[in-house]
């Protein structure tokens, strides 16, 4: 049958994005129209057409706002996951701070679904060397995997050296599983290949090739996108050339890579691998 990946969503509005914090202030959020729901729409549709189930990990913010929408993710029967409450990068975060954002985040999205919520994934991959107390603080409050360790060394995030492949870690708080996002080793480096901006501006080869490669080794690779990345008609904002490139760069071929994505290979949501439930 060979190997089953894990297909990963980050549910943001288009405007919480990190690349747009010198644009739109956080205080402004509440009055920008909502169009997460989008983009989730048509992934629920794509998914359900292939039979597929994924991993949505989903702000709090934007479940509070639009309940509606994490309702369908989870109605549609889907694993709802955490990315925290207000997209705040675990690098701005005191040890505190972060508890409350994942706490909280945490209660709102199984009160919504009906069900735990098992994963969280930082905003950013912001858990990087010198935040590995997020690590512990996530243990203690009840969540079973990671999936914020990004094994590249790239300006911004990345956590070099970390494992390539879903396994599990041992802190002091207890055990934790860490599913990092699909990449690819190429002259000794290991580069980020996951989906994002990669998957969009990239040539289909470079995500093909990172599932393949996982694959090959008898593991599961993690692929990633956000529902805003399936908006192209999402409003324009007033950025630099290479935020307005990285952002708006790919969106209207998007949705034929992802087609082409979920004929080629087969996914299912992180709370159904085995290696997460066999301890």
């Amino acid at each position: 049958m060979g190997v089953t990946h894990f297909f990963t969503v980050d549910v943001e509005e288009y405007f919480q994005v990190s690349a747009f914090e010198g644009t739109v202030p956080r205080d402004a959020w509440g009055g920008i129209a909502s169009r997460v729901h989008v983009g989730v729409d048509r992934l629920l549709e794509l998914l359900a057409r292939f039979g597929y189930r994924g991993t949505f990990f989903t702000l709090g913010c934007v479940a509070e706002r639009r309940p509606e929408v994490g309702k369908a993710i989870a109605g549609a029967g889907h694993e709802v996951a955490s990315h925290g409450w207000g997209h705040a990068r675990v690098t701005t975060l005191t040890a505190d701070q972060f508890r409350d954002e994942v706490r909280r985040s945490k209660a709102l999205l199984e009160d919504l679904a009906g069900a735990p919520v098992l994963g969280y994934r930082a905003p950013s991959y912001s858990i990087v060397p010198g935040r590995e107390w997020a690590l512990d603080v996530l243990i203690e409050e009840g969540y079973r995997y990671d999936s914020s360790l990004f094994p590249v060394r790239r300006r911004g995030y990345g956590y070099p050296g970390a494992p390539r492949a879903p396994s599990w870690l041992q802190r002091g708080a207890g055990r934790l599983y860490e599913v990092p996002p699909a990449t690819v080793g190429a002259a000794g480096l290991t580069l980020p290949a996951g989906g994002g901006a990669y998957f969009r501006l990239f040539p289909f080869s470079l995500v093909g090739r990172a599932l393949r490669d996982a694959a090959a080794a008898g593991t599961p690779g993690t692929f990633y996108l956000h529902p805003w990345e399936l908006d192209p008609d999402q409003p324009r904002l007033a950025v630099g050339r290479l935020t307005r490139v990285r952002h708006y760069g790919g969106l209207s071929g998007v949705a034929q890579k992802l087609e082409r994505l979920l004929r080629e290979f087969r996914f299912t949501a992180i709370a159904h691998d085995p290696g997460l439930n066999a301890v």
